[in-house]
């Protein structure tokens, strides 16, 4: 007898031609285990996608709890990627939801520029956020009440992570967190980002080479990832490394990233326009064609050019709201 469990995840793999055509996972291990899998790139863009591609042909279906009526399966996995040379050309990847002024305001937001825009937690009517990644690092053990930044504490974590990288380079303990159990066991939307963890390499030159983890516990694949990882390299270049680097007067450059993802997942709803916009291209498209370099003075001219027009937006929000 088949069951019904079994009979749902044959229906979804015929329901997608490209995954119903490759040999089904074994029954029993895909019924139990979550897949965790293992990429490696030289660089984001390519990393980025040998990640999308591995999802898509050995990801797990699951429901989620934001899903609508009628949504299609999502694609999940644990992922475990390393970026070997964050840097590297080409960096950035065509198919992510957005454009290079997004990626310029993340990048903002990021380091701290939307930190403003959380709410008072002790009004139900406040419907800003509850937090912004770089409050919960800059800011942890604090929230907001009443415009006011409240809490048992407040500790600097960026500000101690780059303390503790001067001060002893190989120290195992340059960590920062985000989570926090009294606020975010009751979020609707708790931070996905968990914690990131920092490392200095040395070679015969004198160059230090900043080593980097970063957990997510979910992870928008199609929808977020790329920003996020673009995001957290800027971060990892122009705050972590050029503080440190500034403070010892060594050279300081960005080693391998490890980008860790509990749930690592394609929305069922974006499974189709991934599809389109990536999967079936692979086949037809160069690698180049799929990516842009950020070294193109184009794109970097898009890019600084951003910085202004991002301020300005911030500026606009902040006036009418």
């Amino acid at each position: 007898m088949i069951s019904s469990k079994h009979a749902r995840y044959c229906m979804f793999q015929q329901a997608i031609p490209h995954l119903a055509s490759r040999p089904a996972l074994d029954s029993v291990a895909a019924m139990k285990n979550i897949p965790v899998l293992s990429v490696t790139g030289d660089c984001l863009a390519a990393s980025y996608e040998k990640a999308l591609v591995a999802l898509y042909e050995h990801g797990t279906r699951f429901k989620t709890q934001y899903d609508k009526p009628g949504d299609p399966l999502s694609l999940d996995c644990t992922l475990n990627l390393t970026i070997l040379d964050p840097l590297a050309e080409p960096l950035i990847h065509k198919a992510f939801l957005g454009g290079i002024e997004d990626l310029r305001e993340y990048v903002m937001e990021v380091q701290g520029a939307k930190d403003h825009w959380v709410k008072n937690m002790d009004d139900p009517k406040d419907t800003r956020w509850e937090y912004t990644y770089h409050g919960r690092l800059a800011r942890y053990g604090t929230w907001q009440e009443s415009g006011k930044r409240v809490g048992p504490f407040n500790v600097d974590q960026i500000e101690n992570v780059i303390a503790k990288l001067v001060k002893q380079p190989f120290t195992r303990q340059a960590q920062m967190i985000t989570w926090m159990p009294n606020l975010d066991l009751d979020c609707y939307d708790p931070p996905c980002l968990q914690s990131l963890w920092y490392r200095l390499l040395e070679d015969d030159d004198g160059t230090q080479w900043l080593n980097c983890n970063i957990r997510f516990r979910s992870n928008d694949a199609w929808g977020a990832s790329f920003m996020n990882m673009f995001g957290f390299i800027m971060f990892n270049k122009e705050i972590i490394a050029a503080e440190v680097a500034k403070r010892t007067g060594k050279p300081v450059k960005l080693g391998r990233l490890n980008w860790h993802a509990d749930s690592y997942h394609i929305y069922g709803k974006d499974i189709a326009t991934a599809k389109a916009r990536l999967f079936d291209r692979l086949a037809t498209t160069t690698f180049a064609d799929r990516t842009y370099r950020f070294d193109d003075p184009l794109i970097r001219e898009m890019y600084d050019e951003a910085g202004p027009v991002v301020r300005a937006k911030i500026a606009e929000y902040d006036r009418t709201h």
